[in-house]
């Protein structure tokens, strides 16, 4: 799945994001709205990660979605 796809399909795979990533709030996986950098970066201020290490689980999760 490419990202226009997640991104079109965001209502949900937004559920899936919070299942992914427990600590995002349903106000992080609505502000991200399907923005690729926006989830990263509520990823990254959630759990402390790195910018690469956000985009890898970011892209991780996309492979299995």
């Amino acid at each position: 799945m490419n990202w226009d796809e997640v991104k079109g399909r965001w209502k949900e795979m937004k559920g899936k994001a919070r299942e992914q990533w427990g600590e995002l709030t349903e106000n992080d996986v609505e502000e991200a709205a399907g923005n690729r950098e926006q989830l990263e970066g509520k990823i990254q201020q959630r759990y402390g990660r790195t910018k690469e290490e956000a985009q890898k689980e970011v892209d991780d999760w996309m492979s299995r979605n």
